[in-house]
């Protein structure tokens, strides 16, 4: 008996979310998070970080997970790098249509078909990856095509076309900060991804419409994703990413942690010399 209540025990510890290296003061929130995603079977990752502090709150940051449709957000950056560099414009025409429209179609409404016309044009998902690579991008890849992985045997942990959360906010970072796109470019990407139509019921789902929010879905069978950008009453930007696989309810799921994260970070904006008092504030938040 001694053995299988250790056997279990084993694997209770192994079943725990891993959890990021938060400062004390998002402690509160991260155990909320981690506390909420135990209630949920499946498997979830999740990374918030704030964009003018760096500090990050994230469960399961390091696992890999499917991009799916959040690799549209990578395609569209690359394509505008290119406009800047004189070697592509949006008024260009590809497949009949302008490489403007189909930026709308792949980003507003996740067509997979504009998605590979970009891609094809861009030489491939090789050279996608290889620019990512070369602006100093690392915990995602880039392998296939939509087609080819729609084509795929599905297998949720396959490596390739996969992320980290914190690779994805790292890149949403970067891409936020100008360090890969001019201001510009980098207006264009965002207002395509505030005008996303996929996916209402994720990360938007249960935040107050004070909260402005700029993001890409992604799905698959047994797999819900969303990434984006957050920005808070006060100013305050946040970038998030959420992946979901297997379990039940996965949008609700990341519907809910994308309102603890929102209200975890305002309660520390709040009182920001009062770590026990924020955590009270994140104790009772809905």
């Amino acid at each position: 008996m001694r053995v299988i209540a250790f056997f279990i025990c084993w694997l209770t510890l192994l079943a725990q979310p891993a959890l990021a290296e938060a400062p004390a003061r998002y402690q509160p929130l991260q155990q909320q998070l981690a506390s909420l995603i135990r209630n949920n079977p499946g498997n979830v990752g999740i990374a918030a970080l704030d964009l003018k502090t760096g500090e990050l709150v994230g469960v399961d940051p390091d696992t890999p997970f499917p991009m799916a449709s959040t690799v549209k957000i990578a395609v569209a950056a690359n394509y505008l790098a290119q406009v800047e560099h004189g070697r592509r414009s949006l008024d260009d025409t590809i497949g009949g249509r302008s490489a403007r429209s189909l930026m709308e179609a792949m980003m507003i409404h996740s067509s997979n078909q504009a998605t590979d016309m970009l891609l094809r044009n861009l030489g491939g998902p090789s050279m996608v990856q290889a620019w990512l690579t070369q602006q100093g991008v690392t915990g995602l890849r880039i392998d296939r095509n939509i087609a080819q992985l729609l084509a795929a045997r599905r297998d949720l942990w396959d490596i390739r076309d996969s992320s980290t959360p914190r690779a994805m906010v790292q890149l949403l970072r970067r891409l936020d900060s100008g360090e890969m796109l001019r201001p510009q470019s980098k207006a264009y990407l965002l207002d395509l991804m505030a005008r996303c139509a996929t996916g209402k019921n994720r990360i938007r789902g249960l935040l107050p419409s004070n909260v402005r929010v700029q993001h890409k879905t992604g799905t698959l069978n047994n797999y819900t994703s969303d990434v984006g950008f957050l920005t808070l009453p006060d100013g305050r930007r946040l970038a998030v990413a959420m992946f979901a696989r297997q379990g039940v309810d996965r949008p609700g799921t990341i519907a809910r942690a994308a309102r603890a994260i929102v209200d975890g970070f305002s309660a520390i904006v709040r009182y920001p010399f009062d770590a026990a008092r924020a955590g009270a504030a994140l104790g009772t938040a809905n």
